[in-house]
C-alpha cells in the first residue's frame, strides 16, 4: 500500500500539531522557578525582620560607642536590603508566571486593578528592567550598608570613602535619570 501525498500531509499536520501541544505544556515546568522564588522572597522577608528586630533589641539593651551604632544602623540598613531582595524575588516569580504560565486575573479585577503597574509584566524586557532596578538599589543598599563600619583612619581610606560615595550618587542619580526618561 503507498503512502500518499495527502495522507503524508496529514501526517505530519498531526504530528506537528502533537508536538506543537506538547511543546506548549512544557512551558508549566516554569512554575518551578515561580513556586521557588515565591518562597524564597518569604524567607527573605523573614530574615528581614528578623535583622530588623535584631537591631531594636540591640538597640533597647545596648551602649552608646560608635561601634554600638554601626551595628544597629547596620542592622535596620541590612534588614532594608534583605527586604529589596526579596522584592526582586516576589517580582521574579509574578513576571515568569505572567510571562510563561498565565494572566494572574485577580490583580487585574476591582480593587486590586490599580496595583498592576507596579508588577505588571508585558515581556521580558519589562521583567529584566523591574528587577535591575530593584536589584540596583539593593546594590546601594548593601554598599551603604558596608561603609557604616568602614573606619577612616588615613587620607587615603578617606579619598576611598568619598569616591564610594560619588560612585554610589552617580548610580543613584543615573537610575533617576533613566526611570524618568522612560516615563
Amino acid at each position: 500500500m503507498a503512502i500518499t501525498p495527502r495522507a503524508s500531509k496529514r501526517f505530519l499536520h498531526l504530528l506537528e500539531s502533537r508536538f506543537e501541544g506538547a511543546l506548549w505544556r512544557l512551558r508549566l515546568i516554569a512554575i518551578l522557578p515561580v513556586v521557588m522564588t515565591a518562597i524564597s522572597s518569604f524567607a527573605t522577608f523573614i530574615l528581614g525582620t528578623k535583622e530588623t528586630l535584631y537591631s531594636l533589641n540591640l538597640m533597647v539593651h545596648g551602649g552608646s560607642d560608635k561601634q554600638y551604632v554601626a551595628k544597629v544602623l547596620g542592622g535596620f540598613v541590612g534588614g532594608v536590603d534583605l527586604y529589596l531582595v526579596g522584592i526582586a524575588l516576589l517580582i521574579f516569580s509574578y513576571g515568569t508566571y505572567e510571562l510563561l504560565i498565565s494572566a494572574i486575573d485577580p490583580a487585574r479585577e476591582g480593587e486590586h486593578a490599580r496595583f498592576t503597574g507596579v508588577l505588571d509584566v508585558d515581556n521580558l524586557d519589562d521583567l529584566k528592567e523591574k528587577l535591575v532596578k530593584v536589584l540596583v538599589v539593593a546594590l546601594l543598599v548593601f554598599a551603604f550598608k558596608s561603609m557604616i563600619a568602614l573606619p577612616i583612619t588615613d587620607g587615603l581610606s578617606l579619598l576611598y570613602y568619598s569616591l564610594s560615595l560619588l560612585l554610589l550618587s552617580s548610580c543613584a542619580f543615573l537610575m533617576g535619570k533613566l526611570g524618568h526618561e522612560k516615563g
